[in-house]
């Protein structure tokens, strides 16, 4: 107990009290892959104070790595929404037509599905998607090149994999997942055309 003490001090030292135990664990792992884990013995002591040393330094350089990347990642985030507009920017102030066709953009809709949700005809939809430019330009807005609906920790690719199976299964004309990566299938009602 005491010797794993020293190793957790010397953790500390170089890497910081949060990554000491993970640091010093690493390093037991591989001194039982090497077959030095006997701590009563002073050299194999002394080699996994090394390793320990050496473990903290690199994982308290990947730290200061990974918050560099973030500070910058962030910033660029920043000037990014600055320059564009937050969303809510972008659509306040649009007619109601043009305020739908604006939000499904930013929730990451293509056109074709947008056209099906909206029931428009392609004519329609590209001159609504014109005439929402125009109303950007003429408040010096660009639209938000980033889309909101991607940027949760989902697997995406298995997502995928499962809507093409399911759109086939029940005949939809498109399948999506909402931002909790449920999935979902959209097709034409059932029902005919009301009559009078």
């Amino acid at each position: 107990m005491q010797n794993f003490s020293k190793l957790i001090a010397i953790a500390r030292r170089e890497a910081g009290a949060v990554l000491a135990e993970d640091v010093v664990q690493d390093a037991l792992l591989v001194a039982i892959e090497q077959g030095r884990a006997d701590l009563d013995d002073q050299a194999n002591l002394r080699w996994l104070s090394g390793v320990v040393r050496n473990k903290a330094r690199m994982s308290a350089r990947t730290a200061r790595r990974q918050r560099h990347r973030d500070g910058l990642w962030q910033a660029g985030r920043s000037e990014a929404a600055t320059e564009e507009g937050a969303p809510a920017e972008v659509l306040a102030g649009l007619p109601k037509a043009l305020r739908v066709i604006a939000a499904l953009v930013l929730t990451g809709h293509n056109r074709r599905e947008i056209a099906y949700l909206l029931n428009l005809p392609d004519t329609a939809l590209r001159q609504r998607i014109s005439a929402l430019k125009r109303h950007l330009v003429a408040r010096g807005l660009a639209a938000p090149h980033e889309l909101s609906g991607l940027h949760l920790d989902l697997a995406y690719g298995r997502i995928r994999d499962v809507l093409l199976p399911a759109l086939l299964r029940h005949g939809g004309s498109f399948a999506s997942h909402d931002p909790d990566g449920h999935l979902f299938v959209v097709r034409r009602s059932q029902n005919g055309a009301p009559r009078q």
